[in-house]
């Protein structure tokens, strides 16, 4: 039996199923269309993650699907369905995060043909070229992309695609990145995961470039660390997670590498 797996029947989380002789579960509130993080098939690379931890501990993950939207962390984690949220920001306030399990930013994306290697927001070719850029809605300048474009006065030539996408499709987020393949935009500024992943699965040679900060603001978030979550006040969970997040940082670099993951110069095993 694994010391991480004796720790969490210490902790009393597995009672209830070790007396009645079922498989315990490591419960995971995830959004069943959502690759390339998660989906129901559990294909994206935090069902892969969290496999690998379910595994170490002897248990089995089970998950309650929910689409993640504005009330996700009231209808799930808070609501007592699930004890751990993966893909949650650090110092997020709906919930307690575990230790950065990868670190990414947002990147450009661009046909490789067409030899843009855009690097800054600052790039004169920026206020003629067709931008795409996801938004969430009624509070489109609240992403960072958007709000560090239109700080420029970069208004007329941007091109908005939900970040939720169309429900009704498999892979709705992947839209951005089909909208370069396709010539709708000629560069993408999306979060580093979706651009990564997406740009990784195009028959359409795209490329990937990490945006450092933004020089006009170096104090807007371009870059985040990302964590697993729990509810407040359950350190017991947080700090085995903790253990597993350092004790298997390099098959989850693994995974992270596998899909494509564009992550920030800071590894993570030096976290």
């Amino acid at each position: 039996m694994s010391s991480a797996y004796s720790l969490l029947t210490a902790f009393g989380l597995l009672g209830a199923a070790l007396s009645s002789g079922e498989t315990p579960s490591l419960r995971v509130c995830s959004d069943p269309n959502n690759m390339p993080f998660s989906n129901k098939q559990q294909k994206g690379f935090e069902n892969r993650i969290a496999k690998l931890f379910a595994k170490d501990l002897g248990m089995e993950v089970s998950y309650f699907w929910f689409p993640q939207r504005a009330s996700f962390f009231r209808q799930t984690l808070n609501n007592g369905v699930c004890d751990v949220v993966m893909g949650v920001p650090s110092g997020f306030d709906e919930a307690e995060t575990t230790r950065p399990y990868y670190r990414s930013s947002y990147v450009f994306v661009s046909r490789r043909t067409d030899k843009l290697h855009i690097t800054s927001f600052d790039d004169p070719r920026l206020r003629t070229l067709k931008i795409g850029v996801n938004i969430l809605g009624d509070g489109d300048d609240s992403l960072p992309p958007v709000h560090a474009l239109t700080k420029r006065g970069i208004v007329r030539n941007l091109v908005g695609y939900s970040i939720f996408g169309n429900l009704e499709k498999a892979n709705p987020s992947a839209a951005l990145i089909a909208a370069v393949a396709k010539r709708d935009v000629d560069v993408a500024i999306v979060w580093g995961p979706l651009g990564g992943s997406f740009a990784r699965a195009s028959k359409v040679p795209l490329d990937v470039t990490p945006i450092d900060k933004d020089s006009a603001n170096p104090e807007l978030p371009l870059t985040f660390d990302i964590c697993m979550g729990v509810r407040e006040g359950d350190t017991k969970l947080k700090d085995l997670l903790n253990r597993e997040l350092a004790q298997r940082h390099a098959e989850i670099e693994n995974i992270l590498r596998s899909y494509g993951i564009p992550e920030a110069a800071v590894s993570i095993a030096e976290r």
